[in-house]
């Protein structure tokens, strides 16, 4: 097997072939225009058999919020591989070479959507956040304010769409990927699209809008985003789709990560009820898909800034990518001894401080625990990380953040 950078005129056919076969194309001639594109956004690898690419890796530059600082970001958007090549560690070799080169290059954190859990772990990648997807008749929403009359989206508003994507309201967590083709891919791939919003900045520039799929006449509508800069824009999309509520039944999508949206429906456990096991079923579900790690510690904690107090410990690292990257790669991971501190101004130097307290962790779990998704102590009993007591909980009371939201799927 070789494993080489992703060539359009050499891969383009075999890509299709292993993107049909996983089901995520058919023969649809856009779908594969689109593939095209997608592939040539960002970076690509391939993991070659018999001549044939039979693996395809692909990543995309993006930005990663901590608190308030952006941070530099690796997207691994499409890990796939063909049918014939199933069960011959290709994918996470591959994935490992990957975000190896955006470490390199400079990515601090990378990250990705999975299949199941478990299968990147072993790449040092650790569960983000639950993501609420919640299904609800438009009918029900309580909203005291009226929308104006929208403009109708479609796909030759994708640049549009996009900008307004990146200049979104941003919160902990929140991920945007910088190619206007993370957009303007997805939005050919779906079929029967539909999308509302409205064009309020200072240069007509789109501010606030959705875009989804329309099933039917009665729904269930998927919305696969929901963009706004302000309160008030929410509420008034919000109210967008409170109007379609005399024929669509169902509105399906992520939680907006700035609110709690039980707040906003007339009652909700009695729709859930009635309407439970349906085709137009009301409810709530969490999964948490998306995973990350950190690629440059020292950048990372250079960039975290935390109020009330500062914590000094020893942290022992290990970063299982290692073991899928050869001897002479210019980035092999994380491993290793470290002194760190977090408070207000940040850091971390090699080496072991004797008088200080050690934490051991996976470079996972450490990512979980700095980006907020779980404290220290739950990570204690669930995940690879471990320590004294009492720095457990000072960690817990340091590192109290809004619950990271990526917003953006890929």
């Amino acid at each position: 097997m070789e494993f080489r950078t992703y060539d359009a005129n050499k891969d383009k056919k075999a890509t299709h072939r292993i993107w049909r076969e996983v089901g995520w194309i058919g023969d649809n001639e856009k779908h594969k225009e689109a593939l095209d594109m997608f592939a040539l956004a960002g970076k690509g690898w391939v993991a070659e058999l018999r001549g044939e690419a039979e693996c395809l890796v692909l990543t995309m530059p993006g930005m990663i919020r901590h608190l308030t600082t952006d941070l530099s970001f690796c997207a691994v958007t499409s890990v796939s591989t063909s049918y014939v090549a199933r069960k011959q560690g290709l994918a996470q070799s591959l994935t490992a070479r990957a975000v190896a080169i955006e470490a390199n290059d400079g990515a601090v954190v990378a990250g990705l959507g999975v299949f199941e859990q478990g299968f990147y772990n072993a790449l040092g990648f650790g569960n983000g956040s639950y993501e609420h997807w919640i299904a609800f008749d438009p009918a029900t929403l309580k909203l005291k304010n009226q929308a104006r009359v929208p403009y109708r989206l479609t796909l030759e508003d994708w640049d549009a769409m996009h900008k307004s994507r990146l200049a979104r309201l941003r919160g902990h967590g929140a991920c945007i990927l910088l190619p206007g083709e993370a957009t303007r891919c997805e939005m050919m791939w779906m079929d029967n699209p539909f999308g509302m919003g409205y064009y309020d900045g200072p240069n007509g520039e789109l501010t606030h809008h959705f875009w989804g799929v329309a099933r039917g006449e009665h729904g269930p509508n998927s919305l696969w985003w929901f963009v706004y800069q302000t309160p008030e824009q929410l509420l008034e999309l919000l109210a967008v789709l409170k109007n379609l509520s005399d024929q669509v039944n169902l509105i399906q999508m992520h939680e907006p990560p700035e609110i709690q949206f039980q707040d906003l429906l007339n009652q909700p456990f009695k729709y859930q009820r009635i309407s439970e096991t349906g085709k137009y079923e009301s409810k709530v579900f969490a999964s948490a898909y998306c995973q990350m790690r950190i690629c440059n510690l020292a950048e990372a904690l250079a960039h975290t800034h935390l109020r009330g107090g500062t914590v000094r410990f020893n942290l022992k690292l290990h970063d299982p990518i290692e073991h899928y990257l050869d001897t002479n790669a210019p980035w092999r991971g994380l491993s290793g001894e470290y002194v760190v501190t977090l408070g207000s101004e940040s850091g971390v130097e090699s080496g072991r401080d004797s008088t200080l307290p050690t934490l051991t962790a996976s470079v996972g779990a450490f990512t979980r625990m700095w980006m907020g998704v779980l404290p220290a102590t739950s990570l204690a009993i669930t995940d690879i990380l471990s320590g004294p007591y009492a720095l457990l909980e000072e960690l817990d009371w340091l590192l109290r953040f809004p619950t990271p939201r990526w917003g953006w799927d890929f």
